[in-house]
């Protein structure tokens, strides 16, 4: 066989696609593995460069990959897209991500660590968590409203107003079960927050990074969090000096003011 230079692999729960090319990009790999194969085949093969769309256990193979000396680039899946051919299959997606690679200009994900997984999934479960909390609230607010009871905007009226509901004698027995069963699992949810937020903020104020994109105005520590996690830079972050006089102005003037002076003198503005 000759010296694979390149690898685009096309990536399964149970099975998974190979394609390589050499040097002079004709393919001489094509090869289907089970995922308890995988390890060992390339374990055996010579370090090369093998490449993967950046999906649902990705960065684990890049790690075990990288682990097996081998330089792995993940590609997001729209920039795959354009270079698989019709009639899509799994064989084609791995050529397909065999020839986005060889692009000088594509740009790759970097392969994330077990901390930064981690710290992602710390960061989507408080998503999942405010996403509940907001169904369930508007779920209490629209069957109270049913019972001509109302509260004004705002998470702290809704405790206020599941009391109101539970002293209001005139409402049937079994709407006041089900108003307590929501009002249960609501503080229920509000505790788990609380401790999510917590161990966030925890990891946010360990984190340079983290830190010093939340001295940007309009970046909170969570947004902080998620985009050092989803784009991790291997230097610091840099942080916009402060704006001073004609600077300032210019910023803070609409974007649509702010466009190149000659678009102005377009023949449809004059």
């Amino acid at each position: 066989m000759n010296q694979i230079i390149r690898i685009g692999m096309d990536t399964s729960k149970h099975f998974f696609q190979l394609h390589g090319v050499d040097t002079a990009e004709r393919p001489v790999l094509r090869r289907k593995l089970r995922r308890k194969e995988m390890a060992g085949f390339f374990a055996k093969l010579p370090p090369t460069e093998i490449g993967m769309e950046a999906c649902g256990a990705a960065h684990y193979w890049g790690r075990v990959l990288r682990e097996l000396g081998h330089t792995v680039k993940l590609i997001a899946p729209q920039h795959v897209k354009p270079y698989i051919k019709r009639n899509k299959n799994d064989g084609r997606d791995a050529e397909g991500i065999c020839e986005a690679m060889s692009r000088p200009t594509m740009q790759f994900v970097p392969v994330k660590t077990e901390e930064q997984q981690a710290a992602l999934m710390l960061v989507g479960m408080r998503e999942r968590l405010v996403a509940r909390r907001t169904q369930l609230s508007n779920a209490i607010r629209g069957y109270a409203a049913e019972f001509g009871l109302t509260a004004a905007k705002g998470l702290d009226k809704i405790e206020p107003l599941l009391a109101k509901i539970a002293a209001d004698e005139a409402l049937p027995v079994l709407a006041r079960d089900l108003f307590a069963m929501h009002g249960r699992e609501y503080v229920q949810l509000q505790a788990e927050l609380k401790k999510i937020e917590a161990r966030l903020m925890a990891w946010h104020r360990a984190n340079t990074d983290s830190r010093r994109l939340a001295q940007i105005p309009g970046i909170g520590p969570v947004v902080a969090t998620t985009l050092v996690m989803k784009a991790p830079r291997s230097s610091p972050v840099p942080v916009r000096p402060a704006l001073r006089g004609l600077d300032r102005a210019d910023a803070e003037r609409p974007f649509h003011r702010r466009q190149d002076p000659a678009r102005h003198d377009h023949p449809r503005r004059r």
